[in-house]
């Protein structure tokens, strides 16, 4: 559901993905992934890498079906991811410091077990799910003139850009991306993937890379990208605590960061959507979190 409210003199209006099943919008995408999958392979399972929400959300969509998932985590994942994880039904491999680390563990147990890899955000199928935010989104509020989404490896915003545009052709799609985390920034610069080492308290936008579908979408779809720092992010994050009363963790407070704080040039009297992506934040670390929030320029309210 889109809400309305006002910010400065325009419209803003937030999707709430953070209430999604499985608490981000990656159950779009994981869903239809699964629903591609041979009877071979639903019987053997999948395996999957992930910094939390898409384990979560490949845990829940095959549980559902009956198709065994095995996440593949960083030995630093958040705990409450890893345990949601589980909770959904997954098995869940803590290995590696360093994502290349995870990975390669990730392609050991898929060989030596015979698993069909399901990835995270840089599939057709991902894509496609992911894109159905986008279409409710204008469903809801067909005159959107502006949509700020978050960007990690690019599946979400790949798939609602190209939704939103298809549905309304003169939208301005803007991504938003933590300046330590700029994947799919590097890659439109360079015309080609690059490969990085995350670091960003907006784990849920810390892919090491942008992958080619993904890459190739934004490049049709997405008309810019802004960087945030870790203090703004949060700014966000505890914005939408205490003045909207919804629990978001930092990676789906990034895009309604960047249009409070300012990041996101706004036209006279344009009607913005934002998506809150995620909610998956560990709730005892919400007050250290909080406390390293950075301001709102103007006090925005």
């Amino acid at each position: 559901m889109a809400t309305g409210a006002t910010l400065r003199d325009e419209r803003l209006y937030l999707k709430a993905e953070h209430l999604q099943k499985t608490g981000s919008f990656k159950a779009r995408g994981m869903s239809n992934r699964i629903a591609t999958l041979t009877p071979e392979a639903r019987e053997r399972g999948v395996i999957t890498l992930s910094a939390g929400n898409a384990g979560q959300a490949y845990g829940w969509a095959g549980r559902a079906v009956g198709v065994p998932v095995t996440v593949v985590m960083p030995a630093g994942a958040v705990r409450s991811k890893v345990e949601a994880c589980l909770g959904y039904g997954a098995r869940v491999v803590l290995h590696g410091d360093h994502v290349g680390d995870t990975f390669a563990e990730m392609e050991r147990i898929r060989d030596v077990e015979g698993l069909t890899f399901v990835h995270p955000f840089n599939d057709p199928a991902v894509i496609a799910g992911n894109g159905t935010a986008g279409l409710e989104f204008l469903e809801d509020v067909p005159d959107l003139d502006l949509l700020v989404v978050g960007v990690g490896g690019g599946g979400l915003i790949s798939g609602v850009a190209a939704a939103a545009k298809g549905m309304r052709p003169g939208i301005r799609v803007i991504g938003v991306e933590p300046e330590r985390s700029n994947a799919m920034s590097l890659a439109l610069e360079r015309n080609e993937v690059v490969t990085i080492q995350p670091r960003s308290v907006a784990d849920g936008l810390g892919a090491p890379f942008a992958g080619v579908w993904t890459l190739a979408m934004a490049r049709l779809h997405v008309d810019d990208i802004v960087l945030l720092d870790d203090p703004t992010i949060l700014a966000g994050l505890r914005f939408a605590l205490e003045r909207l009363k919804q629990v978001v963790e930092p990676a789906g407070a990034a895009a309604l960061a960047a249009v409070l704080a300012g990041r996101i040039e706004i036209r006279d009297r344009e009607r913005v959507g934002v998506l809150l992506s995620g909610g998956n934040v560990e709730v005892s670390r919400l007050g250290e979190l909080m406390a390293a929030a950075g301001p709102l320029p103007g006090g925005a309210t």
